[in-house]
């Protein structure tokens, strides 16, 4: 089992950045693909991006595509969210999440076993 911790978010006017960070504590971090989901209010919550566990791949929903980009660092147990050029629409309670490593689709909510409690990330215009 593994527990996640999110942090960084915050308020932020459009075009600027943020960096989110995941820490995580339990069995070993580099065994677990990791996620980045968000809920905006009165909407469902949607993936954002995912790794893989070793690194070398990476997926976006086409709504951060360009502007956002994930990374870990598994000798710090850290996954990480980089936030560019953000607009009011990216404004949600953004979520970590973890699955095995044997988990082949990363952009399901379903398919991940681990969650954090999240953090919100207001952005205004």
């Amino acid at each position: 089992q593994v527990q996640v911790v999110e942090s960084g978010g915050g308020l932020v006017q459009a075009g600027g950045s943020l960096r989110l960070s995941c820490a995580a504590s339990g069995r070993t971090f580099g065994g677990y693909n990791m996620g980045w989901f968000r809920q905006a209010p009165g909407k469902e919550r949607e993936f954002v991006a995912a790794i893989r566990w070793s690194g070398s791949n990476t997926y976006y929903a086409d709504s951060v595509k360009g502007r956002f980009i994930i990374s870990r660092d598994n000798a710090k147990n850290t996954v990480y969210l980089q936030m560019n050029s953000l607009k009011p629409e990216d404004t949600a309670v953004y979520y970590c999440a973890a699955t095995s490593l044997g988990t082949i689709n990363l952009y399901t909510s379903s398919q991940y076993n681990y969650w954090g409690r999240g953090t919100q990330v207001t952005v205004s215009s």
